[in-house]
């Protein structure tokens, strides 16, 4: 299991933002008008703050699991190595709330799926995006170089294979010395 590295905070300013998103969506479907003041008149409130409660962001040395949800849970989990890029989005209503969101690429999505995984309302979204980057990168460079004692593991073998080449080239210097 990777060790935990960095558990983000979440902005509580994400639930008035649900609320105003999500009664919007309903005003302008017109059917959802009804719908909309009930959800206004506090239902919207109720379902953000337990939408908030639930909210988790994790960051560890290999993934990164983000879990969300009241009635249906969603947990989602992203090997650091498939991300291929973290996208930083902050448009104006999200600048209102003082949020933004990080969209994921990661590698093996098809087209429909590249960005699979949003995160609104990540506390210093940049310099979260920044550790998880840099998390990646630093995973990277570890399975290219090996283990931690890589270098003592290789010169340990380099020793191995010069032992065995002058074996061998006393094999050699034998058998010439035979046909001789």
């Amino acid at each position: 299991m990777s060790d935990e590295i960095f558990q983000a905070k979440i902005n509580p300013l994400i639930k008035p933002f649900l609320v105003v998103q999500i009664g919007f969506t309903m005003i302008v479907t017109i059917i959802g008008i009804p719908l909309a003041i009930i959800w206004f008149l506090g239902v919207g409130r109720w379902w953000a703050r337990h939408y908030y409660e639930r909210l988790e962001c994790h960051l560890s040395d290999k993934t990164l699991r983000y879990r969300k949800g009241i009635f249906i849970q969603v947990e989602k989990t992203i090997p650091l190595e498939n991300i291929q890029d973290v996208t930083f989005v902050e448009g104006p209503v999200l600048r209102h709330f003082h949020l933004s969101t990080l969209k994921f690429e990661t590698a093996g999505s098809s087209a429909g799926q590249a960005n699979d995984m949003h995160l609104t309302g990540i506390v210093d979204a940049q310099q979260f995006r920044n550790r998880i980057l840099a998390a990646r990168d630093a995973l990277k460079q570890q399975q290219r170089g090996g283990p931690p004692n890589a270098d003592a593991a290789s010169d340990a073998q380099t020793e191995a294979l010069r032992g065995i080449e002058r074996k061998l080239d006393e094999i050699i210097s034998l058998m010439r010395r035979e046909r001789a």
